[in-house]
This record gives structure tokens, sequence and C-alpha cells, in this order.
């Protein structure tokens, strides 16, 4: 599949002015706030904890925001990888995953999908209201990021968006953000790397495909997949360089992104994957416990849907608040800006198919 039509120019590796700009970054103290500044910090960060709540609140919070500000192209793109959290979530306690993962396992699985899901918007979503904030005022607030222990990596962008609108560097910049984010409080925590990365449920799951990425969308009165598989999840030049293609995928062609917007749209997260492919998948196990299910070309012939359970499997965490250190000390993901050419030639459509056949197989 082959699209000639892009919304926006590559953005090419130079020495723009952001690049020097951000070169040139010094710690400096938070300015001292007025009596409404600090109401709308209060009222930012009261709409940040409500919807931080569980995956399903992010990822609606996430789609609303876009919605009301369709600029702010990042937003949509985390209501996409959410909505992916979230099935990956309910997978642990689904038709297949459940046979191979102790409860422990299950636990230790979602702790770190939970973990980084809410870190993630906890840290980024303040960042949107701030910048909701500033359209009302019709002028930027950016000076109240601090506030929120946001890096000064995006204090930097954000300020030279309000001035050139450029939503494909803005959305890189904060795919770059928020992978450095997550990077020393959950990909380097060592309890991660024991209780999920070394363990053999998590290289079966890479062994078999399991991670695909999924963006559904309505093409001709249809669900169709695109996305792509996440493969080298522990190194965050690879997850950044996979977010980067993965915007490519839904903004760099108006119709497709069109079509993800009318699937999302119409179609309420509730964590099951029964939410982009009913005909497979439902959230009550059916039929009985020997019935054989036969599968040909990821299309049910005989016997019961794939379970796939809602969100309310799991119950809502409370979690510790995060080191609040800013990750922008160095300045290695300066170059990494640069967008890719977009590429339609996968079929992650026919890749999940296969793993589910796999399983299928094994079990």
């Amino acid at each position: 599949m082959k699209f000639s039509f892009s919304l926006f120019p590559i953005i090419k590796n130079q020495d723009t002015p952001l690049i020097k700009e951000l070169k040139s970054v010094t710690p400096s103290p938070p300015p001292d706030l007025t009596a409404e500044e600090v109401r709308v910090t209060d009222r930012i960060r009261e709409r940040t904890e409500r919807a931080n709540q569980n995956n399903v609140t992010r990822t609606r919070a996430y789609l609303d925001f876009y919605l009301r500000h369709r600029e702010i192209h990042w937003a949509f793109l985390a209501h996409l990888v959410s909505r992916n959290a979230g099935w990956t979530m309910t997978d642990l306690k689904g038709e297949y995953l459940l046979r191979f993962l102790s409860q422990d396992d299950q636990e230790s699985f979602f702790s770190f999908l939970e973990r980084g899901n809410w870190l993630i918007f906890q840290d980024a979503y303040p960042q949107l209201l701030i910048y909701e904030e500033s359209l009302k005022r019709k002028k930027p607030l950016f000076h109240l990021l601090p506030f929120f222990h946001v890096s000064s990596f995006m204090e930097v962008v954000w300020r030279r968006f309000w001035f050139d609108k450029n939503s494909p560097t803005l959305s890189v910049a904060l795919i770059i953000n928020e992978q450095y984010y997550i990077d020393s409080r959950v990909m380097s925590k060592e309890h991660f790397k024991q209780t999920v990365f070394a363990t053999f449920p998590f290289k079966l799951q890479d062994a078999f495909n399991m991670n695909v990425l999924l963006f559904p969308m309505v093409r001709n009165n249809a669900i169709q997949l695109i996305g792509e598989p996440a493969h080298h999840f522990l190194y965050v030049k690879e997850r950044i360089e996979l977010g980067k293609r993965l915007y490519q995928l839904v903004f760099s062609n108006q119709h497709v992104l069109n079509e993800i917007i009318q699937w999302a749209i119409s179609s309420s997260h509730t964590g099951s994957r029964k939410d982009f492919w009913p005909e497979l998948f439902h959230p009550i196990k059916e039929g009985s416990l020997d019935e054989k299910r036969v599968l040909k070309k990821c299309k049910l012939e005989k016997g019961p849907r794939i379970y796939s359970p809602t969100l309310s499997v799991w119950k809502d965490v409370h979690h510790e608040p995060p080191d609040r250190r800013d990750w922008f000390i160095n300045t290695p993901a300066l170059s990494l800006f640069s967008l890719p050419e977009p590429d339609f030639s996968g079929n992650a459509q026919k890749i999940y198919c296969h793993s589910l056949h796999l399983l299928e197989s094994l079990i």
C-alpha cells in the first residue's frame, strides 16, 4: 500500500534554531507565581490526577484533548498507543497468556505496563493542559511547566511551537521526551529487569511477534488494521524510532488519519480486543472448556470466540511519586529529530493473525 499525499514535509536533521536553543539550555529556578497561576496549576494537577486513574481514563483523556486541539498530533498517537497498552494488560488474563503465566508473572507484567502508562500520562497531560490554558488566555504559560517537573527540553520545544505551530516537530519531541522519561524510571529498574524482561514469557511474546501495535481504521465499511511489531523494546533509541514510524503511519496521509479517527470516535476503549474485532474476540468466556476452536486466516470457522476481558479484570493502582530529576542532562537526543519516510509496506494484521494461529496450535 503506497500513498503520495503527505500532511507535512519530512523533518531533516540540521542545526535548526530549535536545536541551537536546546544545546544552550541551562537550569534556572522556577519563577514566582501569581495567585491566578497558582489556581491554574492546582486545577491542572487535579484534572491530571482524575484522568490518570487507569488505562481507560487516560486513553479517553488523550482522545478528548486531540479532538479539541487537532494540531497536537501526539495526543492522538498517545491515544492509540495507550489503547494497545490496555489490550496488552487484559491479554495477561485472556485466552492464551493466562495459560503460560503464573499469578506472579501476571502481576509483574501488569505492574510494568501500568507504571509506564501512568508515568507518561502524569508527565505529558499537564503539558497539554498548559497549552490549552495558554490558548484560552492568548499568551504562553509554559513557565508553569517546571512546577510539574517537566523536562527543560520540553519547555524549549513548547515555546517554539507557540510561534511556529510545527506539529511534526512537537510530536517527535514528545516521543523523545516520553521514552527518555520512562527509561530510567521503568526500563532500567532492576525490579522490572528481573521480573519482566529476563523471564521466559517476555521472550516468548517477542519470539511469537505478540507485541504488535495495532491501529484499527474504518475502510469500505469494514475494520482494517495497520501498525508495527515492537522489537528491541529495551533500547530507548529503538523505541523512539518505532514511535516516529508509527507517527508517520497515522499522520503522513490524510485519508488514513481520517479512517483511524472515524474508528476511534465510534469505538469506546474498554481494554478488550473486542473493541476492534468483535467477530473474533469476546469479553465473556464462551463455550465449554474442551470445545475446539478452528481459526483459518484469522476467521473463526468453528468454536467460541477468543476470550479478551475488559480492563475491569485489574484493580486501579495507587502509584508512588516518580523520580523528579530532569532526564535532559546531555544532548544525544538532539540527533533523533528526523522523521523517516512513511512506510506502509508492512502487514501488521497478517503478523498478528500468525501469532494467534501459533498460540492456538500450542494450546
